[in-house]
């Protein structure tokens, strides 16, 4: 076994801890995946290619609204009922798929929707994930022949497919779902941010959901003095019962977080908290603007919504009962709402790494799973560090490893080219 690539400068950075006896044999032992020395078996040094699965569509999940099965299909159960804020004609079911844990890191995903779609019907797939560090992205829409592209790595993947009927209340049926995940490079100049954005906040102008008894995009059935919010995006909807995406929502007496739970008002595909250039539609819209605003103000397409509807006032967000009078409103007005899952989540900082082939791990252990590997020397965003498995190399130890949110895993701090061996200015996971 020859030895690993020599780091670039004589100072062997990020190893701080010396010890003077390190075999060839305890440097493999270790596994590390620095060019020749990895001992993984066959095929250890490529990167990890993607991975495919097929959907169960036969089970029910649990999280559900407006689903019926037959033969392994699903379908409308009602061809009228729809979410309770959107306010439209067709009826409309979605369906949480259960997530799928995966032994690489991905970031784009691929659907191949098998689907009966009569005139006026539509289906849409939306995909998140989790990282390695249990934060769920936004949904992304997943097209045929378009895949969606998370915002960070994740080695856990999530669909949920969404059925729209025609106002006739035809249902589309699906027959099938395949997916196939991939890790693709990390977005360009994505190692130059060096600080992270705090959660976004806007003003935008608020009106009361009311309509207790009905039943919400992710089927919830309102009750009297009910709290929750309505956001014109599925991308930011939680799954039923719980608070993943939630927002705080500032009036004029006090503040209060609450869970997003519904889609609109007005529209279905305004993530208006978005930036223009990943904004899932009305891209020409300054971030924080909800189209409906700039419909009813301005005149902006037509002064329409997305189907066509005269937008008969601005807003932007619909609060449940609950939370419409908590936060001291009386009337609907202008709210202060921070979109609590938006931002990074924490500070990055870019170092540069020596090595080649180095395995990026799922936990800060080198029996982990590798989730991804770094081809050669680079620069890496890293997000936070752990103290994890020590690790020996060239005389040298340490037991830093750091989280590179673009790839989804841990690295060693042995492979960070800097003489510090626990990074500075970096915080703890």
């Amino acid at each position: 076994m020859r030895r690993t690539d020599r780091p670039r400068s004589a100072h062997r950075p990020g190893r701080r801890l010396p010890v003077y006896a390190v075999s060839l044999a305890a440097l493999s032992a270790f596994a590390l995946g620095s060019g020749p020395a990895a001992a993984e078996g066959p095929g250890a040094n490529r990167a990890p290619g993607p991975v495919s699965w097929r959907a169960d569509l036969t089970a029910g999940t649990g999280d559900e609204a407006n689903i019926s099965r037959a033969d392994g299909s699903l379908r409308l159960r009602d061809g009228r009922l729809r979410p309770a804020s959107v306010r439209a004609r067709q009826g409309q079911g979605t369906a949480v798929l259960p997530a799928r844990v995966l032994d690489r890191a991905v970031n784009r995903i691929a659907v191949d929707l098998d689907v009966t779609a009569p005139a006026g019907t539509r289906t849409a797939v939306d995909v998140r994930g989790r990282d390695g560090l249990g934060r769920w992205t936004e949904w992304r829409e997943a097209r045929a022949g378009q895949p969606a592209v998370l915002p960070r790595a994740v080695t856990e993947v999530q669909a949920r497919l969404t059925l729209v009927g025609a106002p006739a209340g035809t249902t589309p049926e699906i027959h099938g779902l395949g997916l196939s995940a991939e890790l693709a490079a990390p977005a360009a100049g994505a190692e130059a941010s060096a600080a992270a954005a705090a959660p976004f906040s806007a003003r935008v102008f608020a009106t009361r959901e009311g309509l207790v008894g009905g039943t919400t995009a992710n089927g919830h059935v309102i009750v009297p003095n009910d709290h929750f919010v309505a956001l014109p995006s599925r991308r930011g909807l939680s799954p039923k019962g719980s608070a993943e995406y939630s927002v705080r929502v500032c009036g004029p007496a006090r503040c209060e977080t609450a869970p997003v739970w519904d889609v609109g008002p007005w529209n279905t595909h305004d993530d208006h908290w978005n930036p223009s250039s990943v904004r899932e539609t009305f891209k020409d819209l300054p971030q924080g603007k909800p189209e409906a605003q700039a419909a009813y103000e301005n005149g902006y397409n037509g002064g329409r919504d997305e189907f066509g509807r005269r937008v008969l006032n601005p807003a932007g967000i619909d609060l449940a009962d609950g939370t419409f009078y908590n936060v001291g409103l009386g009337d609907n007005g202008w709210v202060t709402v921070t979109y609590l899952w938006t931002g990074d989540g924490a500070a990055t900082r870019s170092f540069p790494t020596w090595g080649t082939g180095v395995n990026i791990r799922k936990q800060a252990t080198t029996a982990s799973t590798r989730v991804a590997q770094l081809a050669g020397p680079t620069t890496v965003r890293v997000q936070c560090q752990v103290r994890g498995q020590l690790v020996q190399i060239d005389g040298y130890s340490n037991d830093a490893w750091s989280y590179l949110p673009d790839y989804g895993g841990y690295v060693s701090n042995i492979y960070i080219d800097v003489p510090e061996g626990w990074l500075p200015g970096v915080p703890t996971c």
